[in-house]
């Protein structure tokens, strides 16, 4: 493996002075809140089961009146279905419509949305395999390695449990060698929220002995993942039926 590169090195008041100007009884806009009490930032920043119900409505809602903000018409909602989601998405959309400060578009979204939270209660779980050990991972990777007349570079995606999320293609290289790009393996693990992965490439030539390149690249992303807290299970080089294994080997 060649040209290997590593990752770069690595009090606002909650209302806004504008609130003093609003006519008595008017609302703050929403985007006058401050970004810690807004829905939208305080989901992005801390996760979806950080937020009421009212407050992951008020974000499928978007705006409110000018007399009521978003989530003061989410919190009514909420409260006109005695905090109950199914009867929420049981109303008929024109009925929803006629509340203050939703509407038909707004109507739609929303049923819209509790359907698919209902459709995801109903589906099964995928079975995902465990890849515990070289040989669980040489035989998921083997497939897309053996019979290559050029070396490529894939990974094997896990998650804390060692079930495989997912299996991907990194690089492709020629006869000598191929590139791993330490930041754009860690980029996939975070993207697919792996907390494991397993590295591996193939040699055209058949020999799986690896080579000092080969070490180097293992030993740079062993140290990257530990920073990350994305732990290199292993390195495989695969030559035809056969790999070698830097964890069995003791070489990880």
């Amino acid at each position: 493996m060649k040209n290997l590169s590593l990752p770069a090195p690595a009090g606002q008041p909650l209302a806004l002075a504008a609130e003093a100007s609003l006519p008595a009884g008017a609302s703050v806009p929403l985007r006058d809140w401050h970004p810690d009490e807004q829905p939208r930032e305080r989901l992005m920043r801390h996760g979806p089961e950080s937020l009421a119900t009212s407050e992951l409505i008020a974000i499928l809602l978007r705006t409110g009146t000018a007399r009521a903000s978003v989530c003061d018409v989410a919190r009514k909602l909420v409260g006109r279905a005695d905090g109950r989601l199914r009867e929420l998405g049981a109303r008929d959309w024109r009925d929803l419509a006629r509340e203050h400060g939703v509407g038909k578009v707004k109507a739609v979204t929303l049923l819209a949305a509790l359907e698919l939270g209902r459709r995801r209660a109903t589906e099964r779980d995928v079975d995902r395999p465990l890849v515990r050990g070289s040989r669980a991972a040489f035989a998921h990777l083997s497939p897309h390695l053996c019979d290559l007349e050029r070396e490529e570079c894939w990974i094997l995606l896990l998650n804390r449990a060692s079930l495989l999320i997912g299996c991907e293609r990194l690089s492709v290289g020629g006869l000598d060698g191929t590139v791993v790009d330490v930041r754009s393996l860690m980029a996939v693990c975070l993207r697919r929220s792996a907390s494991a992965f397993v590295l591996a490439h193939n040699h055209p030539s058949g020999a799986i002995r690896p080579s000092e390149e080969d070490r180097a690249v293992t030993r740079r992303l062993a140290e990257a993942g530990r920073l990350l807290q994305i732990e290199l299970r292993d390195h495989l080089i695969v030559g035809g039926r056969r790999y070698f294994s830097f964890r069995d080997e003791g070489a990880l």
